[in-house]
């Protein structure tokens, strides 16, 4: 059984950078966007929600934020700061049209899970001697990852009056995504815990974890240099 428990989430792991490309806006969502002069919150809140679960590179960095934590409370606090991160920028960096080469700043996502899954393997204790505080990396990495967002964005969106209820619309969208998502992930995790393999395939599973970010950012340092 825990064999594979175990065997089922590095294969969910190894499949997931395949839906990196699902990250942006679809062809037919850009459309859209671009054509809204007004305020449309039921369609961005459901775009919103989609991006979340079609985002691998959100979708792995909160596997990895989970992955250790096991009360309430605590994830709770990650929670809530990577929200507060990934709404920040993704407000601002719109409402600001702040311009980032969008590559580069889904590189630096890809690295989040390459950070996260080093921190669970023990990595940074064990090669560096030091143990950074999770709650300040996790809230940067939200900025980065709403930054990130923003970015798709300001491809399509067009100034309107109902621009910042679309982008809240959105938002919140993103964040009902998450919690739907953290679900499923949580589920997973419980479950697998409670199996006595557990201890054993951790490691292993953050090993592909931390692949699966390299991937991820490999692709969009490559897509920067040959664009």
């Amino acid at each position: 059984m825990s064999h594979r428990a175990g065997a089922a989430l590095l294969a969910a792991l190894a499949l997931l950078p395949a839906l990196a490309g699902a990250h942006d806006l679809s062809a037919d969502n850009a459309a859209f966007v671009q054509q809204q002069a007004s305020a449309a919150p039921g369609p961005f809140l459901y775009l919103g929600a989609k991006h979340m679960f079609t985002g691998a590179d959100h979708l792995l960095f909160l596997c990895g934020v989970m992955f250790f934590l096991y009360r309430s409370r605590d994830i709770l606090l990650y929670v809530t700061l990577f929200t507060l991160g990934h709404s920040l920028t993704l407000l601002l960096g719109v409402l600001a049209d702040w311009h980032v080469d969008g590559h580069l700043v889904d590189a630096v996502i890809g690295l989040s899970v390459v950070y996260k899954a080093f921190e669970n393997m023990g990595g940074f204790r064990e090669v560096f001697g030091v143990a950074p505080d999770t709650r300040i990396a996790v809230f940067l990495f939200g900025l980065c990852h709403g930054l990130g967002l923003a970015t798709k964005l300001q491809e399509y969106a067009t100034d309107s009056e109902g621009l910042v209820t679309n982008l809240l619309s959105f938002n919140v969208g993103v964040e009902l995504g998450q919690v739907a998502a953290l679900g499923l992930i949580l589920i997973a995790l419980v479950a697998w815990r409670g199996l006595p393999g557990f201890p054993r395939h951790a490691f292993a599973a953050n090993a592909a974890l931390m692949c699966a970010g390299f991937v991820l950012a490999g692709n969009q340092i490559a897509g920067y240099l040959y664009a």
